[in-house]
């Protein structure tokens, strides 16, 4: 059995939004060990995605263009010009955050997390969005 890696890509985009829901509803509720296993895991899935995509489009496709028309055409390009420079602003970001978590040097990583977290929400989300507009809708 395979799976289509955009599937997959997709997939793990979505699994990198919830746990971030998650780690973040555990940590307002005062639980660090559960907080700390769902950002683990939304690192994890979201390395995963990385290395899924990149695969899928240095040897596989390269460019994938959008083939819808009107409308759509114009909110799947907005989507992508935010989604894109974000997603590059989340890997460093997301790796100093955890670096001084693992250092717990908590001040400097809640300064980062306070506005990486909605980012890499916004990137998980439109890049599940991304994926239904090229390739279910």
């Amino acid at each position: 059995m395979s799976i289509h890696l955009p599937t997959l890509n997709a997939i793990l985009n979505g699994a990198s939004g919830i746990f971030l829901f998650l780690g973040w509803r555990a940590i307002k509720r005062g639980q660090r060990d559960v907080h700390q296993r769902f950002m683990v895991a939304a690192m994890i899935s979201s390395a995963l995605f990385l290395c899924s995509y990149l695969t899928y489009h240095i040897t596989t496709v390269g460019i994938t263009r959008y083939q819808g028309e009107g409308l759509l055409r114009g909110v799947y390009f907005f989507i992508l010009l935010t989604h894109t420079p974000l997603a590059a602003i989340v890997v460093p970001a997301s790796l100093a955050a955890l670096w001084h978590a693992l250092h717990h040097n908590f001040s400097a990583h809640v300064k980062i997390t306070r506005w990486l977290l909605p980012v890499w929400m916004y990137v998980a989300v439109t890049g599940v969005v991304i994926y239904l507009m090229l390739y279910i809708f």
